[in-house]
């Protein structure tokens, strides 16, 4: 088992859920936290409560920096309406993750790499910067040489995984298109999310 493998494995007792849905989850065999005290149950305090909101969310999104995170929170916090309603927007126009929401790969740590790599383009332009910001009409394409992965063709080919209302996908020619901004309802989380503790935990 590598490192990554073992590391969201972690993540995902440590927090107590299946955080991304897996069909191979730990907590399958074990419903508790890792290590020798992770049986024991505790009393959550209300800041306990908000700190686990914040982890199980940022690290949802592939487990970005705290910097980039809180980056995301000052950001939602700036523009006018629902603080939440704006954070989850903000995280959701994220490059990687409309990847992962137009079923071109398995899983949004794969998304992160895939972009990386340079395999995707937005309106024909080559983009490599994962946190790369999405605007409506945005038109997303996995370059040519990159249709033939194996990875890409097997995920197009899974059923489970609906692409959302908010994304518009032509899985034969492999694009897709950034239809609107979602809100907290729209997004197909495995789990229930709560920014709403995100926003108090910051706002102490």
């Amino acid at each position: 088992m590598t490192k990554r493998i073992e590391a969201k494995n972690k993540i995902a007792r440590r927090l107590g859920v299946n955080l991304w849905g897996r069909s191979k989850s730990p907590l399958a065999r074990r419903e508790y936290g890792p290590g020798e005290h992770g049986q024991k149950r505790r009393k959550i305090s209300d800041y306990g409560l908000q700190l686990a909101a914040k982890q199980k969310l940022k690290k949802y999104y592939g487990n970005i920096n705290e910097k980039q995170f809180r980056r995301a929170y000052e950001d939602a916090s700036r523009r006018r309406g629902d603080t939440a309603e704006n954070l989850i927007g903000f995280l959701e126009r994220r490059l990687d993750i409309t990847v992962y929401r137009m079923n071109f790969v398995p899983t949004v740590f794969a998304a992160r790499q895939f972009v990386n790599h340079g395999h995707v383009t937005v309106n024909g332009k080559r983009v490599n910067i994962p946190s790369y910001q999405m605007k409506e009409g945005d038109v997303v394409e996995v370059r040519d040489r990159s249709k033939q992965m194996i990875m890409v063709m097997e995920t197009l080919q899974r059923p489970e995984k609906d692409v959302p209302d908010y994304l518009s996908v032509d899985q034969r020619a492999v694009k897709g298109t950034y239809v609107r901004v979602p809100k907290l309802a729209d997004v197909p989380y495995p789990v229930q999310m709560e920014p709403n503790l995100v926003i108090e935990f910051y706002s102490r």
